[in-house]
């Protein structure tokens, strides 16, 4: 209840339905510094300090130029595209404070295009794309912006437009829409495509980015746990796709790791959860939501900043005309180190020794500054804890750092694509990463089934290979009609390739 108590004193509100105290899992007390995601976060980048003229007086205090805020427009949602001449784009959704329905007027939101010099603001509203809510802008490989809203989209050929309005084609193939479908968030696939997940969890595909969605999981991918899951972001690097998913009721999010975007971990840990931001000289800026979460990446697809909505109390208690409000904020990223395996043959527990190339890059030379004996790597179910494999020498080899690990208690197994490092650089900062394994395809076939249909007394499914390689003719366990498992034999299929294949009942 510590959480609790401290956000009482900062918010002294009515605490109701809409938010509640989750409890967390005990294996939680024991993860170490870079354990969890929310380790990650660093400061709000420095900007004007000022005394705002709205807001809950724990946040009162604020930076002002960081993200947006404006007297008069709540803002929400929103995230970042930068074009090549280095401008950058927030597409962002408000309202009128003064609205008759305070923030919950929100239903009636305005897409901003708004830009700035500097990733963390001041931005500026440049003008109105239209009407929508919870929008998400990413671009297509032809130059094209999209900004996605709840029921449908703008287009444009440049960050300023001219906007053209449409509707997403969802081809569900059988399955049923998972709690519907709003609040989409969409990350690049290496070959242009474009993966989505929707606020209920449901995960779609675009070959373009466009038209169609076609949905490839009949279940939601978020925990098993108890929450009031939305506001989904999944984003992908050079290893591996990302998401964190928020428990708005809760106020906690959960971050999960995937290699073929069809199948996910949870790592332990909160992503994020309430009152969590800071300035530069650690003073908090402790908001009461934080909601609508959004990345952006470097060249290697690491996030660098993240950027949510935020409120300074309960929504119902934002009324017209009052100092309550809401607005977009930015806050830096610790973004991780580019790491390597060496070893060419899969680590399993006869592996002696682990290679580990640390990278170089501008402004980084992990000869100089890494804390080699802070070192440890393997499987996040062991590193998060502290444990894993542990360095016992290091070479520096041109710009980059080469680490041998004892392979002992690294409990990297078949299953792996990225194992994770967790240490501290000689001046005791975080130093985390997930590296790359030599032997895994990181651009797997990914095979899904529609729903069981009937024809002319037979069962059948359709199956799609919707990875980025070939499959393997191979046997496949699907549901009939009635809801039992039953086998099809799938043959090889490129990338994108169906087949109709007949159920066959298993004994």
């Amino acid at each position: 209840m510590r959480h609790l108590t401290l956000l009482l004193l900062l918010f002294p509100v009515l605490l109701n339905a809409q938010i509640t105290e989750r409890q967390r899992p005990t294996e939680w007390e024991n993860l170490v510094l870079g354990g969890r995601h929310m380790d990650r976060f660093e400061t709000m980048p420095e900007s004007r300090l000022a005394r705002a003229n709205w807001g809950a007086e724990a946040v009162r205090n604020r930076y002002v130029d960081n993200g947006i805020e404006q007297d008069g427009i709540s803002f929400w949602g929103g995230n970042i595209i930068q074009d090549k001449d280095g401008l950058y784009h927030m597409y962002v959704c408000g309202w009128p404070e003064n609205s008759p329905k305070g923030h919950m007027f929100w239903s009636n939101s305005t897409v901003f295009h708004t830009t700035s010099r500097h990733l963390s603001g001041p931005y500026k509203i440049e003008n109105s794309i239209g009407k929508g809510h919870n929008p998400e802008a990413y671009l297509l490989d032809d130059g094209r912006i999209v900004v996605y809203t709840i029921d449908g989209y703008y287009i444009a050929d440049k960050p300023e437009g001219p906007w053209m309005f449409g509707r997403f084609q969802f081809d569900q193939r059988g399955h049923r829409i998972i709690e519907g479908l709003s609040n989409l968030t969409f990350c690049r696939r290496q070959d242009g495509s474009r993966l989505m997940v929707c606020r209920g969890g449901g995960v779609w595909i675009s070959r373009d980015g466009l038209q169609p969605w076609r949905q490839i999981t009949s279940e939601r991918i978020y925990p098993p746990v108890r929450g009031e899951f939305e506001d989904p972001v999944v984003w992908r690097d050079e290893l591996q796709y990302h998401l964190i998913v928020n428990d708005w009721l809760g106020r906690v999010a959960w971050y999960e790791r995937s290699l073929d975007g069809l199948h996910w971990i949870v790592e332990p840990g909160e992503a994020y959860t309430y009152a969590f931001s800071r300035h530069a000289d650690g003073t908090p800026e402790p908001w009461f939501k934080y909601e609508r979460p959004k990345v952006f990446q470097d060249e290697h697809g690491r996030v660098i900043q993240m950027n949510f909505a935020v409120i300074d109390t309960l929504k119902n208690e934002d009324q017209p005309n009052d100092t309550h409000s809401s607005k977009n904020i930015c806050i830096k990223m610790n973004k991780g180190l580019l790491l390597e395996v060496l070893n060419t043959t899969p680590i399993d527990a006869k592996t002696k020794k682990i290679e580990l190339r640390i990278k170089g890059e501008a402004g980084f030379n992990p000869a100089e500054e890494v804390d080699v004996k802070s070192l440890t790597f393997g499987s996040y179910k062991e590193v998060n804890f502290g444990r894993g494999a542990q360095a016992i020498k290091s070479r520096q080899e041109g710009n980059d750092l080469i680490v041998t690990f004892a392979a002992k208690g690294s409990g990297i197994d078949a299953d792996e694509w990225a194992p994770k490092l967790i240490g501290r650089s000689k001046q005791g900062g975080l130093l985390w990463g997930y590296a790359r394994l030599p032997y895994v395809n990181y651009q797997p076939a990914v095979l899904s089934a529609s729903a069981a249909f009937e024809k002319d007394g037979k069962q059948f499914v359709e199956v799609g290979n919707f990875g980025l390689t070939a499959a393997e003719a191979q046997p496949m366990t699907v549901k009939n009609l009635d809801g039992k498992a039953c086998k099809v034999n799938v043959p090889a299929l490129k990338p994108y390739e169906n087949a109709v294949l007949e159920l066959i009942s298993l004994p």
